[in-house]
């Protein structure tokens, strides 16, 4: 897949483009290149619901912010770009901050890609932010959850999914993908929605309670 395919899978569904720019085609080799072909496509659907939904609420969007933002939304899930310590949504902004960085992309540039990418699995606060964070999370929450599917044209969904196929699993491929991604450091799960996957996957997994926390901190009362 490249990212004409995208710009003509966009054109056809009304006119929303994607710039064949140097930093969309670096984007799109690179992700290819790193991602899974599940995740590379499911990426590449986020981008392209978060466009439609811009366009179809009159946003204005940066549409280079966004690819990126989309296209790196799950990098944190591979092991080449994995740490023990963070969040996998933490680590695949880091990796987007540096890739952005290393092509000369500005600091609030890069801090909106960075925030896009960060707060995809937080529901709701995404909404009420820039057009791009809040598009890269609605592209996430239509591909993943179905948010809003009704919202999209029968043609726009068919002819997303047609250009970047959902497996015929991808319910379960994409809940395995991201136990694949954080089983090893099951304590960055405290918090958010990747304690649900390791509770589905290991039946003695206990996650951290916000309750237990506050009990057993160091104050006294």
């Amino acid at each position: 897949m490249s990212a004409s395919v995208i710009t003509e899978t966009l054109a056809w569904q009304g006119g929303i483009s994607l710039p064949y720019s140097s930093l969309v085609r670096e984007v799109t080799e690179f992700v290819r290149d790193t991602e899974s072909e599940l995740l590379f496509n499911h990426s590449s659907r986020v981008y392209c619901f978060g466009a439609l939904m811009g366009a179809r609420k009159g946003m204005v969007f940066d549409p280079e912010l966004l690819y990126v933002g989309a296209m790196f939304h799950d990098l944190g899930l591979t092991r080449a770009h994995s740490s023990m310590q963070n969040r996998f949504e933490v680590d695949g902004a880091n990796a987007a901050v540096e890739f952005l960085h290393q092509r000369g992309i500005g600091e609030q540039a890069a801090h909106e890609v960075w925030t896009a990418i960060a707060l995809h699995t937080t529901p709701e606060i995404p909404r009420y932010m820039s057009p791009v964070v809040a598009l890269t999370s609605a592209g996430v929450e239509m591909d993943v959850l179905g948010v809003d599917y009704a919202d999209y044209s029968i043609e726009s969904r068919s002819g997303v999914v047609k250009a970047f196929p959902r497996s015929p699993s991808f319910k379960e491929d994409i809940i395995e993908a991201f136990y694949e991604g954080i089983k090893r450091k099951p304590q960055i799960t405290f918090g958010n929605v990747t304690a649900d996957v390791m509770a589905d996957k290991e039946s003695a997994f206990r996650p951290r309670n916000f309750c237990d926390v506050v009990r057993m901190s160091s104050w006294a009362c």
